[in-house]
């Protein structure tokens, strides 16, 4: 047993340390790998806020991670081709600025969370998840029956978005973005996690009734969750947008919810690092296993099985000594 600190600490020094070796030893496919990694343990960190602070079983957050997706592809694909978005009632170009791309993909995915919240949160259990389900599903349908981006076939983009100073063609660049991010929105969780509303939507998800009791709207606290979660996944969806230059409709497919969701029961619900670790782990077993047969799926299934039944608290919480208290 570790400290739980120092192995989100080594955690995430060996997520860094791993691309840097790489680096010197000239191997881009494994910074890709790392980088692939960062982005979506990024999207886990989203939707552990909402799953396992907030006890929000969202079977729907590729909505959001599909969102960031394309609104990274039309505003890159409308800027390669000089074209506006949109002339009437004012014009609206492309852009290639990452940190543009990223804002309004933050922007437009919290809006939506926000009103896909209002209304699935007047719901609860299963009929919470089929909500956010079907909301998924129709943005999915809705992308394939979209053939000004693509359709079913999706919509590459033949140049990566630019950040300042930077040369974002460069793997170790790009992955350098990604994990900056990902530190930085997992500092964020970690500071709302320890603030009055984050012990507020622990205790709503642990007991609503006595969240309000003391005048405390547990409907509120979930709704603001559930909206920054959707923002964090949005800017997952942009980044992995980019890293592949290429969007299509499977960002909002609900195989897209269930991994993100396999990557926090993987690395532990509640856990600060938990999707980090899990993100790290799915991508290495699909590296290794899928290397060996097509059908590795099967070894991951009976893996989450092992973790669901003997590891509840995902690998953080079995290696960690605050196992117990998250029990």
């Amino acid at each position: 047993m570790i400290n739980e600190r120092v192995l989100n600490t080594l955690i995430a020094l060996l997520l860094l340390v791993v691309p840097l070796f790489a680096w010197q030893l000239d191997e881009p496919f494994i910074i890709t790998l790392a980088t692939k990694a960062a982005i979506l343990a990024l999207a886990g960190v989203g939707l552990n806020l909402a799953l396992g602070y907030g006890g929000l079983v969202s079977f729907g957050h590729a909505t959001f991670f599909g969102l960031g997706g394309y609104t990274m592809g039309i505003l890159a694909s409308h800027a390669q081709s000089f074209t506006p978005i949109m002339e009437s009632p004012f014009l609206i170009d492309g852009t290639k600025s990452m940190p543009i791309i990223w804002l309004v993909a933050i922007v437009i995915s919290a809006f939506v969370a926000f009103i896909i919240g209002l209304l699935s949160l007047r719901t609860t259990g299963v009929y919470f998840i089929m909500v956010t389900l079907a909301f998924g599903q129709m943005l999915y349908y809705f992308s394939i029956s979209w053939p000004a981006y693509g359709g079913e076939d999706g919509l590459s983009i033949y140049v990566r978005n630019e950040f300042p100073g930077l040369n974002t063609l460069d793997p170790i660049q790009f992955f350098g973005i990604c994990y900056v991010l990902l530190m930085v929105v997992i500092f964020f969780m970690s500071k709302l996690n320890s603030s009055s509303f984050g012990l507020a939507l622990n205790s709503a998800r642990q007991n609503s009734e006595r969240v309000q009791t003391v005048g405390i709207s547990p409907f509120r606290l979930q709704l603001v969750a559930f909206t920054i979660s959707g923002a964090v996944t949005g800017l997952a969806g942009a980044l992995f947008a980019d890293l592949n230059r290429f969007i299509s409709p499977t960002m909002f497919s609900w195989h897209t919810s269930g991994e993100i969701m396999v990557f926090i029961i993987l690395g532990g619900a509640a856990r600060l690092y938990g999707p980090v670790a899990g993100a790290a782990i799915f991508i290495l077993l699909e590296h290794v296993l899928g290397g060996l047969s097509e059908f590795w799926h099967i070894f991951l299934g009976a893996i989450l099985l092992l973790v669901v039944l003997f590891a509840k608290g995902g690998l953080i919480g079995s290696v960690s000594k605050k196992a117990a208290s998250h029990g």
